[in-house]
C-alpha cells in the first residue's frame, strides 16, 4: 500500500454554490488557501488529484434516475417544484447537476485511491453532503457523495465499511441508504434530534432486519463542550469499530459543532475538533491499516472556524498534526478579510481550549452527556455482543 495521501481538489468544486445561503463555498476556498499557506499540501507524499464528475451509473447506485432527471431540469424551469428542490434549504442553481456530480466524483476518487492502495488516506473537503436522500434533496445536499463513495467501495469488493459522522447534524441520508446492509456500519454523533434538523438519529435507530447493530447514534444535548464530546466519542466509537473490524474508514467531518456556528448549539472548539480528527486517524491506523477517506460537511462560521478545522483535518491526513499555537499566515488573513469583510479573522490555529476529558463510567451521578452515552450503549451494544455497562467495551 502506498503511504501517500491524496487530496482531491479543483477550483471547479466551488461551483456548488447556492447563492445567498449558509453553505457558502468560500469556506472551502479559504480552507485550501490556509492549508497551502501553512505548507500542508506541499508535504512529501501528498498528491493533489483533479476529480471527474460521477456519471449516471455511479449516482444511480444511490439516487433514483427520476431524481437525477429532476436535478438536471430544475435550473431551466423557473416554476420547478418537487424532490426537495426549490426550497430555502435547497434552492435551485445553475449547473446544479454538474457541480453536485463533481462533488460526488471527488469523494469517489478519494475512496478508489485508498481502496486500490494508491494512497493510505484521502480527503475531499468539499464533500460530506450527507443529508441527500435517494429521491430528494435535503439539508443543503443534492447528491449524497459519502453514500455514493461507499456504494462504489462495495462494488469494488469491500465487505466491511465503517462510516463515522461527526457533523452536528445526524447523518441521516447515509444511514437510510445502508440501514439494511450489514456490510456498512454507520456511526453518527450529533446534537439531539429533539433540538435540531433533521429530527432523526435517536439511539434506538440501530439498523434494519438482518443489519441489527449496523447503525449507531449518539444524540448529544445542546451545550455539549469538548470534554463531553470527547467522553461520548471515546465511550462509543472505538468499541463499535473494533467489534465491526472495518476494512476501510469513511468519515464526514462537519465543523458545525463549534460554539461559534450559527446553525447549532454545541460548544466545541477547534482544538476539540482537531482531537477528534486525530482519534479517527488512530482508529484507521489500528483497524484498517490506515485506510481512511475523509470528507468535509457542515460548518457555517465561514471564516472563524471552518478553514482552521479542516486545515487541521488535512494535516492529520497528510502527516504531522499542526501545532495549535501556529499563527495563521498574514497572506491568508488578508484573503479572508477580503472575501468576507467585517468577519473576525483568527490569528492562530487554536481556540486556547484543552480538549482533555474524563472517561465515561457507568457509576456515579450521570449528567446529560452521560445519559446520552448510556442510551446509545444500552440500545446498540448488546446487538454487537458488547456489554453496555462495562467501560472496557
Amino acid at each position: 500500500m502506498s503511504e501517500d495521501t491524496v487530496v482531491v481538489w479543483d477550483e471547479a468544486l466551488l461551483a456548488y454554490d447556492m447563492g445567498d445561503h449558509p453553505l457558502d463555498p468560500v469556506r472551502v476556498e479559504l480552507t485550501v488557501a490556509l492549508a497551502r499557506e501553512l505548507g500542508v499540501l506541499d508535504r512529501p507524499g501528498v498528491r493533489l488529484v483533479r476529480p471527474e464528475p460521477a456519471d449516471e451509473a455511479l449516482l444511480t447506485r444511490v439516487h433514483d434516475l427520476r431524481y437525477l432527471d429532476a436535478v438536471r431540469v430544475a435550473p431551466r424551469d423557473p416554476l420547478f417544484a418537487g424532490h426537495g428542490l426549490g426550497t430555502a434549504d435547497n434552492p435551485v442553481f445553475d449547473g446544479m447537476h454538474e457541480s453536485s456530480a463533481l462533488v460526488a466524483g471527488a469523494t469517489v476518487a478519494a475512496a478508489e485511491a485508498v481502496w486500490r492502495g494508491e494512497a493510505r488516506r484521502a480527503v475531499n473537503v468539499a464533500g460530506g453532503l450527507h443529508h441527500a436522500m435517494p429521491a430528494r434533496a435535503a439539508g443543503f445536499c443534492v447528491y449524497n457523495d459519502p453514500a455514493v463513495a461507499i456504494a462504489r467501495l462495495l462494488d469494488l469488493g469491500a465487505r466491511r465499511i465503517a462510516y463515522v459522522d461527526v457533523d452536528v447534524h445526524h447523518g441521516d441520508g447515509v444511514q437510510q441508504v445502508f440501514y439494511d446492509d450489514p456490510r456498512v456500519l454507520t456511526v453518527s454523533l450529533h446534537e439531539t434530534p429533539l433540538a435540531l434538523f433533521p429530527g432523526t438519529g435517536f439511539p434506538d435507530e440501530t439498523g434494519g432486519p438482518g443489519a441489527e447493530g449496523a447503525a449507531v447514534n449518539v444524540a448529544l444535548p445542546p451545550g455539549t463542550d469538548d470534554a463531553g464530546w470527547q467522553r461520548a466519542f471515546h465511550a462509543v466509537v472505538p468499541s463499535v469499530l473494533r467489534v465491526f473490524r472495518p476494512e476501510i474508514l469513511v468519515t464526514q467531518c462537519g465543523a458545525d459543532g463549534h460554539r461559534l456556528d450559527p446553525l447549532a448549539d454545541l460548544h466545541l472548539s477547534v482544538d476539540g475538533q482537531r482531537a477528534t480528527y486525530l482519534a479517527l486517524r488512530a482508529l484507521a491506523d489500528e483497524l484498517c491499516e490506515g485506510r481512511w477517506v475523509a470528507t468535509g460537511g457542515g460548518g457555517y462560521a465561514l471564516v472563524e472556524v471552518v478553514p482552521r478545522a479542516w486545515t487541521h483535518l488535512l494535516a492529520a491526513a497528510t502527516g504531522a498534526p499542526l501545532d495549535p499555537a501556529t499563527p495563521t499566515p498574514p497572506g491568508w488573513r488578508a484573503l479572508a478579510a477580503a472575501r468576507r469583510p467585517g468577519r473576525e479573522v483568527p490569528l492562530r490555529m487554536t481556540d486556547d481550549v484543552d480538549p482533555a476529558y474524563r472517561p465515561w463510567q457507568p457509576t456515579g451521578e450521570p449528567n446529560s452527556v452521560d445519559r446520552a452515552v448510556a442510551a446509545t450503549r444500552k440500545s446498540v451494544f448488546p446487538l454487537l455482543g458488547l456489554d453496555p455497562h462495562d467501560p472496557r467495551d
